[in-house]
């Protein structure tokens, strides 16, 4: 039996409806705070069982049977994502889970500047000490972070940014697909995977040219100061928190931290993963 958490958020869903293809509707559990937004999935014959990584008694429950159980990382910052994530892995340890899986992301270390990957490494040291199998699914950065980043300027004609570096941008729904053929076992790593990413590495100047072709106009790229770019984004009205996790990101990058690419993805895929180029078409305006 696999257990996903999350499973009516955005990853956790799509993981789900990948796993359908390939196990029986009764070989699968959907762990999810609230019931009553996973109906569809019960109607396809998932079990629906209520986990809440607040409630370790909760998610005791939900992971009872199961040879395996996906962690889904919270959409939490700071020590939050830590707790819940620990939670989640005493939960699945009690429960006597034979394999624990959890979502991390590239470029994961202690003391990133981008504070998911210093999170994702916390998680990934308490998976290592818990005494159980374990893998760390190590997601290439999404490219709907990218764009949500990025967006408007792609859409004004000016892309500014501060200094960055390479990054492989992966579309969420690969990872998801790759995560179910995982899950299905087709692909099993111990410990934590080659980095989960599409093809190529790029820069913000390139993704500018990308959009210029696509766009069939000019888009721009210019560099600004970390300062200005953070200021700019908090008069906006984004909350400093945010802007700082996302600046974060330009600063990793500019480390290499997400420069990674490799063709792990692609082989548990079976094709090609998206690219930049092929999101940033379907995109458009």
């Amino acid at each position: 039996m696999i257990v996903v958490t999350g499973a009516t958020g955005q990853l956790g869903r799509t993981i789900v409806e990948s796993l359908l293809g390939r196990r029986a509707p009764s070989e699968i559990v959907a762990s999810v705070r609230d019931r009553s937004k996973a109906s569809g999935l019960a109607a396809r014959g998932v079990t629906v069982r209520t986990g809440d990584f607040s409630d370790r008694g909760s998610l005791e429950a939900a992971f009872r049977g199961a040879d395996q159980v996906l962690i889904v990382s919270a959409d939490k910052l700071g020590d939050e994502a830590l707790r819940l994530h620990h939670t989640a892995i005493e939960a699945a340890c009690a429960a006597g889970v034979h394999r624990i899986l959890y979502t991390s992301h590239m470029g994961a270390r202690a003391g990133s500047p981008f504070l998911p990957a210093d999170q994702h490494a916390g998680t990934e040291a308490d998976l290592a000490a818990c005494g159980v199998s374990y893998t760390s699914l190590r997601h290439g950065f999404y490219v709907e972070s990218c764009l949500h980043m990025i967006g408007d300027g792609l859409q004004n004609g000016e892309l500014r940014t501060p200094e960055d570096g390479p990054i492989s941008w992966t579309a969420r729904a690969d990872l998801a697909e790759a995560d179910a053929a995982i899950l299905a076992g087709e692909g099993r790593w111990d410990g934590i995977t080659p980095p989960l990413t599409a093809g190529e590495a790029v820069t913000m100047a390139e993704i500018a040219a990308i959009a210029s072709e696509v766009f069939r106009r000019e888009v721009r790229h210019t560099t600004v100061t970390d300062e200005e770019w953070r200021d700019t984004k908090i008069a906006a009205g984004m909350p400093a928190i945010y802007a700082d996790m996302l600046l974060g990101t330009f600063r990793a990058a500019r480390r290499g931290d997400f420069a990674a690419t490799d063709p792990a993805l692609e082989t548990l895929l079976g094709r090609a993963p998206r690219t930049i180029r092929d999101t940033v078409s379907a995109w458009g305006f």
